[in-house]
């Protein structure tokens, strides 16, 4: 197990047209956060860059920008729209505690800047490189509205066969399925209610399709890797296969009467007791020619996922601006393709604020000792863990901006969380039962609780229902209200609130009342070092998964045996020592001796998930923040921090604990009377 010497960590960027959700906060950016603050730990604040942004362009702003105005809620810019609304999630993320090395946006700040300028170095890589197409395709048009219709700006039914969504866009489905918009099912405009129009435009797509052998190979080698979510590679593959189309058995007849006029292909018959026989055929192009024939007979079909052409740019106003490339002219970018090297653009604006050369972006993204984690949602798997990964292997040796001295992009460490459900559905600010905001949360809980909370689900395992009890809509007024009737929110809570504060107040108490305020330094018995050096390991590897799940489970049962150790010893002791002892016997010494380095240990592996209360018992113990959560010691004892005299002494002199103090304290809403 080898760490990288410089980590990048991203979390998928929210749409800039509305504030967080938990889903975004718990699902995305708290575990991204609790890796990053491992990392910096673990390699180094310096070699890490945690970054992300608002996306401030796409359809989806489009939309809510419209629908804002109409409604009358929002009367300013639409830059002032999206300006308001990152303000929004950038207040709420630093509630939270998520410690961003950048948060600006696809079109704000320096970022915006530089994100401008590497949209157009990317897009001409990719068009010398020749991998771009000059496409022209029928888009929806609102004759209505006199306007090309984009994104969510159209509405149907997903074509792609076995798809359950609800809700199919102008090109993709809210699950992440690709098709071309041709053959949305029922298409509506947003805009004006009626059906729209289908109008040729010309725009660049990147060739996805001439990257499957490519693809191929890359899935096969994330199939070997145990340390990848097996929900990664079993995407990707879903996408890999060959282009087919599937026609109910009712229109066999009518099949037969148009089969000679299709492009070559193979077909298969039903098999068992399913409803579609299936077309099976060469490339993209020949299922497109056979999509127009077969629409033009009457014939109803559905379309596998396949690779189709990525589009790069479109006809919206509202866009990072594409280069001009064999004139044409007046094109933006599609939000996907540009919010895929969003990232980059973030760490290069990242080190332009930290004052290092422009060029050290490439230390991070293209070199061998370094990693990019990037946690998405696994509905998001297409994006980046098909397009992205090829378009990466298209840019070649010349990387981004093309120079000679130039690396390729490395590819990235993709950790896909299933959904953060609300209910039994996903969590949307869209859906009928509107999820909790941030805000709404912290009425409830503190910070620490609901990071503990979010970290525990598992949700790299399975979707997962978050259930807060003042929230929670299958709970009547009184149950809500009713003590009797636990919030499981408060399960990791307990923990901390109870376990973990217990356990460093009766360290601190016990220093003050029995020894002058000072810490014993010595010798760790050696039952508990081993125990705490191999939780240590097993910590590391957990985290080298990114397992957090399982992280804050082996944490909670190194706390709460560590507690057992100081309760079950402190009273073996006071039985050893009787009453009227007036000083400590050797005994009570090595205890908090013991206790002490048990406290180092636990609080070392809670620092990631619940920072300021560890950063506050650090303080406490008068210890150097950066060399007590560094993991670039032995964990022997506590000596490793200490200073010569004090390791001659025997002694570290600690910080005088106020009564009743809290590391941890329960929200003021959980606090009876």
């Amino acid at each position: 197990m080898v760490w990288p010497h410089r980590a990048v960590v991203t979390a998928g960027m929210p749409y800039g047209n509305k504030p967080l959700h938990f889903g975004h906060i718990g699902g995305v950016f708290i575990p991204a956060d609790a890796f990053a603050r491992f990392l910096r730990d673990r390699i180094g604040a310096g070699n890490v860059r945690f970054v992300c942004g608002t996306d401030c362009f796409g359809s989806p702003i489009n939309e809510g920008y419209r629908k804002a105005v109409e409604a009358g809620t929002f009367s300013g810019t639409i830059e002032e729209y999206v300006q308001a609304n990152h303000d929004a999630q950038a207040d709420i993320l630093n509630k939270f505690d998520v410690s961003l090395d950048i948060f600006q946006g696809s079109g704000i700040g320096h970022a915006g800047e530089v994100h401008q300028e590497l949209t157009y170095a990317f897009i001409r890589g990719l068009y010398e490189r020749g991998t771009l197409r000059l496409l022209s395709t029928l888009q929806f048009f609102d004759t209505q509205a006199n306007t090309f219709l984009n994104g969510r700006q159209v509405q149907g039914h997903c074509p792609v066969q076995g798809c359950k969504s609800e809700h199919g866009y102008a090109d993709e489905c809210d699950l992440g399925h690709q098709y071309q918009p041709t053959d949305l099912i029922n298409p509506i405009s947003t805009l004006s209610g009626t059906v729209p129009e289908m109008r040729p435009v010309s725009n660049w797509y990147f060739d996805l399709p001439a990257f499957r052998n490519f693809l191929k190979e890359y899935v096969a080698e994330l199939e070997l890797d145990d340390e990848i979510r097996s929900v990664v590679p079993q995407t990707i593959k879903e996408f890999l296969g060959a282009p087919v189309i599937f026609i109910k058995n009712e229109f066999y007849s009518e099949y037969e009467s148009v089969a000679a006029n299709l492009p070559k292909h193979v077909m298969h018959e039903a098999e068992g007791n399913k409803q579609s026989f299936s077309l099976e055929f060469e490339n993209i192009e020949a299922r497109e020619e056979a999509c127009e024939k077969l629409s033009g007979a009457g014939i109803r079909f559905r379309t596998s996922k396949t690779l189709v052409p990525f589009r790069i740019t479109g006809n919206i106003e509202w866009g990072v601006k594409s280069p001009v490339l064999e004139g044409i002219e007046g094109l933006t970018v599609w939000c996907w393709p540009e919010s895929l090297w969003a990232p980059i653009s973030f760490t290069i604006a990242a080190n332009d604020a930290m004052g290092l050369p422009r060029n050290t972006w490439r230390d991070f993204w293209c070199s061998e000792d370094a990693q990019v984690y990037q946690f998405i949602g696994q509905d998001n798997l297409y994006f980046y863990g098909v397009a992205q990964p090829a378009m990466w292997k298209a840019l070649g040796s010349r990387g981004v901006f093309g120079l000679p001295d130039s690396k390729p992009l490395c590819q990235t460490k993709l950790i896909a969380n299933h959904h953060l459900l609300f209910g039994k559905t996903k969590a949307s600010s869209s859906g009928a039962v509107k999820p909790p905001s941030g805000e709404d949360l912290l009425e409830y809980y503190t910070v620490e609780q609901l990071r503990a909370h979010f970290l525990a689900l598992g949700l790299d395992q399975k979707s997962v229902a978050f259930a807060p009890k003042p929230f929670d809509p299958k709970l009547t007024d009184e149950q809500r209200a009713d003590t009797r009737v636990a919030d499981p929110v408060q399960k990791e809570g307990a923990l901390l609130t109870n376990v973990f504060n217990r356990l460093a107040r009766s360290c601190l108490y016990e220093a003050a009342r029995s020894f002058d305020g000072y810490m014993p330094v010595g010798h760790v018995t050696e039952e508990y070092r081993l125990r705490a050096q191999s939780t240590i390991h097993e910590y590391d590897a957990l985290m080298h998964k990114v397992e957090l799940h399982s992280v804050m489970q082996l944490a909670d049962e190194f706390i709460r045996w560590s507690q057992k150790i100081w309760a079950d010893g402190a009273k073996r002791v006071s039985s050893i020592e009787g009453e009227g002892a007036s000083t400590p016997s050797k005994e009570r010494t090595q205890l908090l001796c013991d206790c002490f380095y048990l406290l180092r240990v636990a609080t070392l592996l809670m620092h990631p998930i619940c920072p300021k209360g560890c950063e506050t018992i650090c303080d406490y113990m008068d210890f150097d923040a950066h060399e007590f959560f560094s993991w670039n010691f032995d964990f022997d004892s506590n000596a490793e921090l200490c200073e010569a005299h004090e390791i001659d002494t025997g002694f570290h002199k600690v910080h005088s604990l106020p009564p009743r103090f809290d590391f941890f304290p329960k929200h003021s809403s959980q606090i009876k009377g």
